[in-house]
Protein backbone atom coordinates (compact mmCIF):
# COMPACT_ATOMS: atom_id res chain seq x y z
CA UNK A 1 0.00 0.00 0.00
CA UNK A 2 1.55 3.08 -1.06
CA UNK A 3 1.08 6.53 0.87
CA UNK A 4 -1.95 9.33 0.49
CA UNK A 5 0.37 12.89 -0.14
CA UNK A 6 -1.66 15.77 0.42
CA UNK A 7 0.31 18.71 -1.69
CA UNK A 8 -0.32 22.77 -0.83
CA UNK A 9 -0.68 25.28 -3.12
CA UNK A 10 2.15 25.47 -6.15
CA UNK A 11 1.43 29.14 -8.03
CA UNK A 12 3.23 28.43 -10.48
CA UNK A 13 6.28 26.84 -8.70
CA UNK A 14 7.38 23.94 -11.30
CA UNK A 15 10.64 24.01 -9.50
CA UNK A 16 9.73 23.92 -5.98
CA UNK A 17 7.20 20.71 -7.18
CA UNK A 18 9.92 18.74 -8.65
CA UNK A 19 12.22 19.39 -5.76
CA UNK A 20 9.59 18.17 -3.53
CA UNK A 21 8.68 15.24 -4.97
CA UNK A 22 12.23 14.11 -5.13
CA UNK A 23 12.28 14.97 -1.34
CA UNK A 24 9.22 12.81 -0.72
CA UNK A 25 10.40 10.11 -2.69
CA UNK A 26 7.12 10.14 -4.52
CA UNK A 27 6.40 6.81 -6.13
CA UNK A 28 3.15 5.29 -8.32
CA UNK A 29 2.12 3.29 -5.73
CA UNK A 30 1.19 6.93 -3.79
CA UNK A 31 -2.17 8.52 -4.29
CA UNK A 32 -1.47 12.08 -4.55
CA UNK A 33 -3.94 15.32 -3.48
CA UNK A 34 -3.38 18.75 -4.44
CA UNK A 35 -5.19 21.35 -2.89
CA UNK A 36 -5.27 23.87 -5.69
CA UNK A 37 -3.81 27.10 -6.67
CA UNK A 38 -1.33 25.63 -9.32
CA UNK A 39 -1.21 29.10 -11.20
CA UNK A 40 -0.05 32.66 -10.25
CA UNK A 41 3.06 33.54 -8.41
CA UNK A 42 5.98 32.15 -10.30
CA UNK A 43 7.26 32.03 -13.99
CA UNK A 44 6.04 28.25 -14.91
CA UNK A 45 1.78 28.53 -14.47
CA UNK A 46 1.49 26.75 -17.84
CA UNK A 47 4.60 24.58 -17.18
CA UNK A 48 2.93 23.06 -13.68
CA UNK A 49 -0.43 22.28 -15.78
CA UNK A 50 1.42 20.21 -18.00
CA UNK A 51 3.63 18.60 -15.59
CA UNK A 52 0.15 17.84 -13.96
CA UNK A 53 -1.28 16.23 -16.88
CA UNK A 54 1.27 14.20 -17.64
CA UNK A 55 1.67 13.48 -14.03
CA UNK A 56 -2.15 12.23 -14.17
CA UNK A 57 -1.21 9.55 -16.48
CA UNK A 58 0.86 7.46 -14.57
CA UNK A 59 0.14 8.27 -10.84
CA UNK A 60 -3.33 7.75 -9.00
CA UNK A 61 -3.97 12.11 -8.71
CA UNK A 62 -6.79 14.18 -7.27
CA UNK A 63 -6.84 17.59 -8.23
CA UNK A 64 -9.02 20.34 -6.10
CA UNK A 65 -9.73 23.54 -7.59
CA UNK A 66 -8.84 27.04 -5.91
CA UNK A 67 -9.50 30.44 -6.16
CA UNK A 68 -6.62 31.18 -8.34
CA UNK A 69 -7.73 28.23 -10.67
CA UNK A 70 -11.17 29.77 -11.31
CA UNK A 71 -9.75 32.89 -12.65
CA UNK A 72 -7.40 31.36 -14.48
CA UNK A 73 -10.28 29.58 -16.39
CA UNK A 74 -12.15 32.61 -17.16
CA UNK A 75 -9.69 33.93 -18.67
CA UNK A 76 -8.52 30.68 -20.75
CA UNK A 77 -12.23 30.50 -21.93
CA UNK A 78 -13.49 33.69 -21.68
CA UNK A 79 -10.55 36.36 -21.72
CA UNK A 80 -11.56 38.02 -18.85
CA UNK A 81 -9.27 39.51 -16.68
CA UNK A 82 -10.22 40.00 -13.09
CA UNK A 83 -8.65 42.90 -11.82
CA UNK A 84 -7.50 41.27 -8.46
CA UNK A 85 -6.19 38.34 -9.94
CA UNK A 86 -3.86 40.44 -12.87
CA UNK A 87 -2.13 42.07 -9.73
CA UNK A 88 -2.20 38.89 -7.94
CA UNK A 89 -0.25 37.07 -10.33
CA UNK A 90 -2.35 36.62 -12.80
CA UNK A 91 0.05 38.63 -15.33
CA UNK A 92 2.67 36.02 -14.84
CA UNK A 93 0.39 33.38 -15.78
CA UNK A 94 -0.63 34.91 -18.42
CA UNK A 95 3.00 35.22 -19.78
CA UNK A 96 3.56 31.53 -18.76
CA UNK A 97 1.03 31.25 -21.79
CA UNK A 98 1.80 33.48 -24.76
CA UNK A 99 3.84 31.03 -26.83
CA UNK A 100 1.66 28.00 -26.20
CA UNK A 101 -1.19 27.10 -28.98
CA UNK A 102 -4.54 27.21 -28.91
CA UNK A 103 -4.81 23.31 -28.93
CA UNK A 104 -2.45 23.19 -25.53
CA UNK A 105 -4.75 25.98 -23.83
CA UNK A 106 -7.79 24.02 -24.53
CA UNK A 107 -6.14 21.20 -23.24
CA UNK A 108 -5.26 22.82 -20.12
CA UNK A 109 -9.03 24.42 -19.81
CA UNK A 110 -10.67 20.93 -20.40
CA UNK A 111 -8.01 20.15 -16.84
CA UNK A 112 -9.36 22.98 -14.84
CA UNK A 113 -12.82 22.21 -15.78
CA UNK A 114 -12.33 18.71 -14.37
CA UNK A 115 -10.77 19.19 -11.00
CA UNK A 116 -13.08 18.60 -7.92
CA UNK A 117 -14.32 21.31 -5.92
CA UNK A 118 -13.70 19.15 -3.09
CA UNK A 119 -13.17 15.21 -1.99
CA UNK A 120 -14.19 12.74 0.77
CA UNK A 121 -11.96 9.37 0.75
CA UNK A 122 -12.84 5.85 2.44
CA UNK A 123 -11.83 7.30 5.65
CA UNK A 124 -14.22 10.08 5.87
CA UNK A 125 -11.28 12.86 5.53
CA UNK A 126 -11.94 16.01 3.78
CA UNK A 127 -9.81 18.01 1.21
CA UNK A 128 -11.07 21.17 -0.15
CA UNK A 129 -8.79 24.36 -1.34
CA UNK A 130 -10.36 26.87 1.33
CA UNK A 131 -13.35 25.69 3.71
CA UNK A 132 -17.07 25.91 3.56
CA UNK A 133 -19.49 27.29 5.96
CA UNK A 134 -22.78 25.34 6.10
CA UNK A 135 -23.15 23.32 9.15
CA UNK A 136 -24.42 20.27 7.22
CA UNK A 137 -20.88 20.39 4.92
CA UNK A 138 -19.91 21.11 1.58
CA UNK A 139 -22.39 19.43 -0.15
CA UNK A 140 -25.27 21.65 1.25
CA UNK A 141 -23.12 24.75 0.58
CA UNK A 142 -25.31 27.73 -0.31
CA UNK A 143 -21.99 29.74 -2.48
CA UNK A 144 -20.20 27.47 -3.93
CA UNK A 145 -17.15 30.25 -4.01
CA UNK A 146 -16.60 29.70 -0.73
CA UNK A 147 -14.82 26.56 -1.53
CA UNK A 148 -12.16 28.41 -2.93
CA UNK A 149 -12.58 31.12 -0.60
CA UNK A 150 -14.26 30.34 2.96
CA UNK A 151 -11.64 31.16 5.73
CA UNK A 152 -14.24 31.18 8.43
CA UNK A 153 -13.55 27.22 8.70
CA UNK A 154 -9.72 28.05 9.55
CA UNK A 155 -10.00 30.53 11.42
CA UNK A 156 -12.60 28.58 13.63
CA UNK A 157 -10.63 25.41 14.30
CA UNK A 158 -7.26 27.71 14.47
CA UNK A 159 -8.51 29.70 17.75
CA UNK A 160 -11.23 27.10 18.91
CA UNK A 161 -10.28 26.39 22.80
CA UNK A 162 -9.27 22.65 23.58
CA UNK A 163 -11.59 22.66 27.16
CA UNK A 164 -14.62 21.71 24.45
CA UNK A 165 -15.16 18.37 24.04
CA UNK A 166 -16.73 16.98 21.08
CA UNK A 167 -20.15 15.90 23.09
CA UNK A 168 -20.31 19.36 24.03
CA UNK A 169 -23.86 21.40 22.39
CA UNK A 170 -21.31 24.28 21.48
CA UNK A 171 -18.52 22.12 19.62
CA UNK A 172 -18.47 23.20 16.05
CA UNK A 173 -20.59 20.88 14.08
CA UNK A 174 -18.22 22.11 10.92
CA UNK A 175 -15.65 20.07 12.62
CA UNK A 176 -17.69 17.06 13.38
CA UNK A 177 -18.81 16.01 9.68
CA UNK A 178 -14.75 15.16 9.10
CA UNK A 179 -12.05 12.54 10.53
CA UNK A 180 -9.85 15.39 9.08
CA UNK A 181 -10.32 17.96 6.67
CA UNK A 182 -7.15 19.18 4.52
CA UNK A 183 -7.28 22.90 3.49
CA UNK A 184 -4.79 25.49 1.61
CA UNK A 185 -5.66 28.68 0.72
CA UNK A 186 -4.45 30.56 3.50
CA UNK A 187 -0.64 30.43 4.26
CA UNK A 188 1.10 29.57 6.98
CA UNK A 189 3.53 32.56 6.92
CA UNK A 190 -0.01 34.86 8.68
CA UNK A 191 1.00 33.03 11.78
CA UNK A 192 4.82 33.26 11.32
CA UNK A 193 4.83 29.81 10.88
CA UNK A 194 6.97 28.00 7.50
CA UNK A 195 5.23 24.10 8.40
CA UNK A 196 2.21 22.83 8.02
CA UNK A 197 -0.27 23.94 10.47
CA UNK A 198 -2.87 21.74 12.62
CA UNK A 199 -5.81 23.06 14.81
CA UNK A 200 -8.50 20.68 15.71
CA UNK A 201 -8.78 18.36 13.10
CA UNK A 202 -7.84 21.08 10.39
CA UNK A 203 -4.59 20.95 8.34
CA UNK A 204 -3.23 23.67 6.82
CA UNK A 205 -0.63 22.94 3.91
CA UNK A 206 -0.18 25.86 2.17
CA UNK A 207 3.25 27.03 3.50
CA UNK A 208 3.14 30.29 1.25
CA UNK A 209 5.36 29.01 -1.76
CA UNK A 210 3.47 31.86 -3.42
CA UNK A 211 5.51 34.36 -1.26
CA UNK A 212 8.91 33.71 0.53
CA UNK A 213 7.72 30.05 2.08
CA UNK A 214 8.36 26.59 0.66
CA UNK A 215 6.20 24.41 -1.27
CA UNK A 216 5.09 21.48 1.06
CA UNK A 217 3.43 17.46 1.33
CA UNK A 218 2.27 16.09 4.07
CA UNK A 219 1.48 11.72 4.60
CA UNK A 220 -2.02 11.99 6.16
CA UNK A 221 -1.02 8.52 8.08
CA UNK A 222 1.97 9.31 9.76
CA UNK A 223 1.81 13.16 9.09
CA UNK A 224 5.83 13.58 8.03
CA UNK A 225 5.91 16.29 5.98
CA UNK A 226 8.62 17.30 2.96
CA UNK A 227 9.32 20.72 1.68
CA UNK A 228 11.10 22.03 -0.97
CA UNK A 229 13.80 25.15 -0.76
CA UNK A 230 11.75 28.80 -0.56
CA UNK A 231 10.52 29.12 -4.38
CA UNK A 232 12.35 32.28 -4.12
CA UNK A 233 15.45 31.11 -4.00
CA UNK A 234 14.75 28.53 -6.86
CA UNK A 235 13.54 31.94 -8.83
CA UNK A 236 16.12 34.16 -7.67
CA UNK A 237 15.51 36.69 -10.25
CA UNK A 238 11.70 37.03 -9.71
CA UNK A 239 9.24 38.31 -7.08
CA UNK A 240 6.49 35.80 -7.06
CA UNK A 241 3.66 37.38 -5.30
CA UNK A 242 6.28 39.47 -2.91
Amino acid sequence: MGRTLVIGDIHGGLKGLIQLFERAEVTTEDKLIFLGDYVDGWSESAQVIDYLIKLEESHQCIFIKGNHDAWCIDWLEKGIVDNVWFVHGGKLTMESYKDLSDEVREKHLKFFKRMKDYYVDEQNNLFIHAGFSSMHGPEKERYSSNYSWDRTLWEMALTMDNRIKKDSAIYPKRLLLYHEIYIGHTPTLYYNVNVPMQGCNVWNIDTGAAFTGKLSCLDIKTKQFWQSDTLQSLYPNEKGRN
